[in-house]
């Protein structure tokens, strides 16, 4: 007897079945092994990852069942059709989201739709709506968090060792949430609320809410300023973030490619059986998950128990590479952060509006004189972005009513 389980010729049945899940489910998303062992991904090109995500994604959605179906159809007034969206007169304003309010069930509602599943971030947040002024419906989503502690990439950029990170990551956040909703996508909106996380409005919200703050990890007293915001392109390499800039003023800068390590080709069931064995075997992080013991438990959780079980380290190499991004607020951000020595020189920070004004004219208005085919899209199209729970929002739905005002609902 070993802890319950009976082994018979130095095989655990537990453990045994628990690989084969493991191995089962790999090869069900596409992954082989090269000669030293390695995952090999199916593809790497924008498809070949929306199927590597595709079982993430459905699981999502199943477990979102019964939210979709009390809130959905009541929100799904907010999405554009085409032919309600003037691309002249889009006005974007942000809305601050709160939990436990409609406007925290539309950001779940509208995320849910995207073919990537998003984190729903951790520790210090700020989420919001972008809604387009002019006819009251929902263009995209923000969300910025604290960041990850390990990215190579950022850390080479900005010149920091361990110590330089550990004493000044607190000035940085990452993007988590940040993208277009149709039909805005077509008209390259995308890039227009990407350039949004520079603006004054997101810098000055952080600094009034989390401008005196106590790290987490360090426990000790920062004063924190948002010098830059990363964020990671769910697709490899990213059109969206490329050359994104205005005026001669940059948006968005590459800084590089993630290792290609992570933990996304586990879902949510299979995380909770190596979880559960890492707790069978009484291992000390099947428990320790609260923010603070460390950076990504989940992701050294997974390690963990895969290693347990025999597996190499290198399991958790996917092989998807994406491209990093960082968002620089303070023209003088870098210098900040490598010395944490400085005044920010915030001058060149413009309004949601401002930025809008010449986004619209840099690439939406243009896209849509030479690609009008957003205007053949409706709001009733989304059902069907939401997969085996589409069914829970077809149910008399009225769309296309003219426009609805998204405040004071």
């Amino acid at each position: 007897m070993s802890q319950g389980n009976i082994i018979i010729s130095g095989v655990n049945p537990r453990e045994a079945n628990l690989k084969r899940k493991v191995r089962e489910h790999l090869h069900s998303l596409g992954f082989t092994r090269t000669d030293e062992g390695a995952l090999r991904a199916p593809g790497s090109d924008k498809e070949a990852i929306r199927v590597l995500h595709g079982a993430q994604r459905e699981e999502r959605l199943i477990a979102s069942g019964n939210f979709v179906a009390r809130a959905g159809v009541k929100l799904m007034q907010y999405f554009a059709s085409g032919t309600e969206v003037i691309p002249k007169k889009i006005s974007p304003v942000l809305e601050r989201v709160s939990s436990g309010t409609w406007q925290s069930d539309l950001f779940r509602l509208a995320s849910l739709s995207w073919s990537v599943p998003v984190s729903s971030g951790f520790g210090r947040r700020l989420r919001y709506l972008v809604w387009d002024q002019s006819n009251g419906k929902l263009m995209g989503l923000i969300a910025v968090g604290d960041p990850v502690f390990n990215l190579g990439v950022r850390d080479k950029f900005i010149g920091w060792n361990s110590h330089d990170r550990g004493a000044r990551l607190v000035n940085i956040m990452d993007a988590y949430v940040l993208g277009a909703l149709p039909p805005y996508n077509t008209l390259l909106c995308g890039k227009l609320i990407a350039c949004l996380l520079r603006s004054r409005d997101l810098y000055n919200d952080f600094a009034h809410a989390y401008g005196a703050s106590t790290g987490i990890i360090s426990r000790e007293e920062k004063r924190a300023r948002l010098m830059a915001i990363i964020t990671t392109s769910s697709m490899g390499r990213s059109s969206v973030y490329n050359r994104l800039k205005l005026q001669g003023t940059e948006y968005l800068k590459s800084v590089g490619y993630t290792g290609g390590w992570g933990h996304f080709h586990i879902p949510d069931w299979l995380f909770m059986e190596l979880r559960d064995y890492l707790r069978h075997i009484d291992h000390n992080y099947a428990d320790h998950h609260a923010y603070g013991q460390g950076p990504n438990w989940r992701l050294r959780t997974t390690r963990a128990a895969l290693k347990a079980l025999g597996f190499k380290d290198d399991l958790m190499r996917h092989g998807i590479k994406r491209e990093v991004f960082i968002c620089q607020l303070a023209a003088n951000a870098t210098k900040i952060l490598q010395t944490g020595k400085g005044k920010p020189d915030i001058r060149s920070l413009q309004t949601v509006k401002q930025i809008a004004g010449l986004a619209l004219e840099r690439w939406v208005i243009p896209r849509a004189a030479s690609v009008p085919d957003y205007r053949r899209w409706r709001a009733s199209n989304l059902i069907g972005l939401y997969g085996s729970q589409a069914h829970l929002l077809r149910p008399e739905i009225q769309l296309d009513q003219g426009p609805i005002s998204a405040f004071g609902y």
